[in-house]
This record gives structure tokens, sequence and C-alpha cells, in this order.
């Protein structure tokens, strides 16, 4: 393990020693603590050569998250697959602000599901909630299917709001597409291995936030929010499409780091 984060510093990414430690717990089927309390244990042949293949694939630039195929979010292990974005804890503030303002026994909405990861999230902090997934992608919703091992979810097929017609949702919570098409040059190396279509919306970034804050009202139920993850200083931009749109109470939050990461606004 201590080879493993000397041969990824510099390489890939800026936690060398805790990716070889995800990546060797992957690769043996324990927790990390298990790679200390079983500290004196050898490792066999056949579980060498796998891990170097996975640090290898790592020192490569992909993220750990697709090589050992599971993410923790919230409190869910989540399966994920180059089809998929990978959840990240930023996305949490929007789970958390949706199951605070979700009215009981409403119907929730995750718009742009990928991995399941917001739906399964709500569905499981949110008992009472009836909750939807929607994705464009097949191959996305087969990933989020997968990890929905009670059934809790909806999973619909849908471009935007296509498949929804007439229904109205207690919330909408989103994770659309915000990068712009120069922002990807410029990103981390990881990005590079990520669905496109999930991240670039298009010349500008808010392609997607816009349809969104054009669609989501006519999907609300009264009192109902729109709520969606944007980009670095794309908030002040969103919360003005939400006003436009016609939402009230409009505000913003930040996320762990401090910054604007979330933007909703309430149907009257």
């Amino acid at each position: 393990m201590r080879l493993a984060a000397g041969h990824l510093a510099g390489r890939a990414g800026d936690t060398p020693r805790l990716d070889a430690e995800i990546l060797l717990a992957g690769v043996l089927g324990v927790d990390r603590l298990a790679l200390y309390t079983g500290h004196d244990r050898p490792l066999t042949r056949e579980e060498t050569d796998v891990y170097r293949q996975a640090v290898a694939r790592r020192a490569r630039g992909e993220p750990v998250a697709y090589i050992v195929g599971r993410r923790a979010f919230r409190r869910l292990d989540i399966a994920v697959t180059p089809d998929v974005l990978i959840p990240r804890p930023e996305t949490e503030g929007l789970v958390e602000w949706a199951a605070a303002a979700a009215p009981r026994g409403a119907a929730a909405l995750d718009w742009g599901t990928g991995s399941g990861a917001v739906a399964l999230a709500l569905a499981a902090e949110r008992p009472d909630l009836a909750v939807t997934g929607i994705d464009s992608s097949e191959a996305a919703l087969a990933v989020a299917r997968g990890n929905d091992e009670g059934g809790r979810v909806e999973w619909l097929l849908s471009d935007g709001f296509a498949a929804l017609r007439g229904r109205r949702f207690g919330v909408v919570a989103a994770n659309p597409p915000y990068l712009a098409e120069a922002d990807l040059a410029r990103a981390p190396a990881d990005l590079a291995f990520e669905p496109r279509q999930a991240l670039v919306a298009g010349p500008t970034g808010l392609e997607a936030l816009e349809r969104l804050a054009a669609e989501a009202p006519g999907h609300l139920a009264p009192g109902g929010w729109l709520l969606t993850e944007v980009g670095v200083g794309q908030a002040g931009a969103v919360r003005g499409l939400l006003e436009r749109a016609g939402l009230a109470d409009v505000a913003v939050r930040d996320d762990l780091a401090g910054v604007p990461r979330i933007v909703g606004g309430r149907l009257v």
C-alpha cells in the first residue's frame, strides 16, 4: 500500500494514500479499517496482481470509483459505471434541502437521476415520499435500477419532463449538466472518464438549467419546490432564471466548501 501511494503521488489526484487504501480494500472485499486491523495478512499472488492493475488504472487518471465500482453517498453504497456521474459530496446538500422541503406523503422527482443516488437517498431518508427518477440515458437507468434493491423508486426514461405529462411533484431535485464546452478542457483529468452528456450542457453551461427552469414549474404541485445543483459562478444567473419562471422564495445554499451550490424556489 505504501508503494502504491508513492507510485500514485504526483500522477493522479491529490489523495494518493487514500486512493491506495480504497483500491486495496476493494480488491480484498473489506473496509479500510480491516487493512489496519489485518495489516500482517499476506496477499496472494492473484490479489497482488489485481491490485497492481487497479493502481495502474488510477495512475492513468481513471477515477477510483469506476475502478472499484462503488461510491459512498449519504448512508448508501452506490454502484457506478462510466455510464453515470460519480456521486459527489456537494450533491448531498441537494438531498438535505429536498428531504426538508418535501411535504409529507408528496411525490418527489429526481430529474436526471444518473446512478439514482439522489432518488435513493430521498427514498431512504423520507420513506413517506413517492419517489421517481428520470433520465434520458437507458444505460444510466440500468445502473439506477440495479442500485434500487428494495424497488422503492419509479424509474422512467424521459427527455426532460416528456414522460411526465400531467404529473406534479412536491419537490423536484435536479443535478443537471452545467459545464460549458470550454470548461471541460480546464477541468480535472478525472472528468474525462465520466459521461460527457451528463457534464456538458452546451456553449454557455446554462442550457440544461434554462430548460429546467422553463419546464419544471408546470410539474410542481402548489407550494412545491424546484431545487437544482449549479456550477461555480452560476448561482446568480440561475436565481434569475427561477425568479423569471415565477417561483417565489428563491434562495441559494452553499456546499461544504462555501461555494454557492444549490438554488431553489417555490411555486405559489
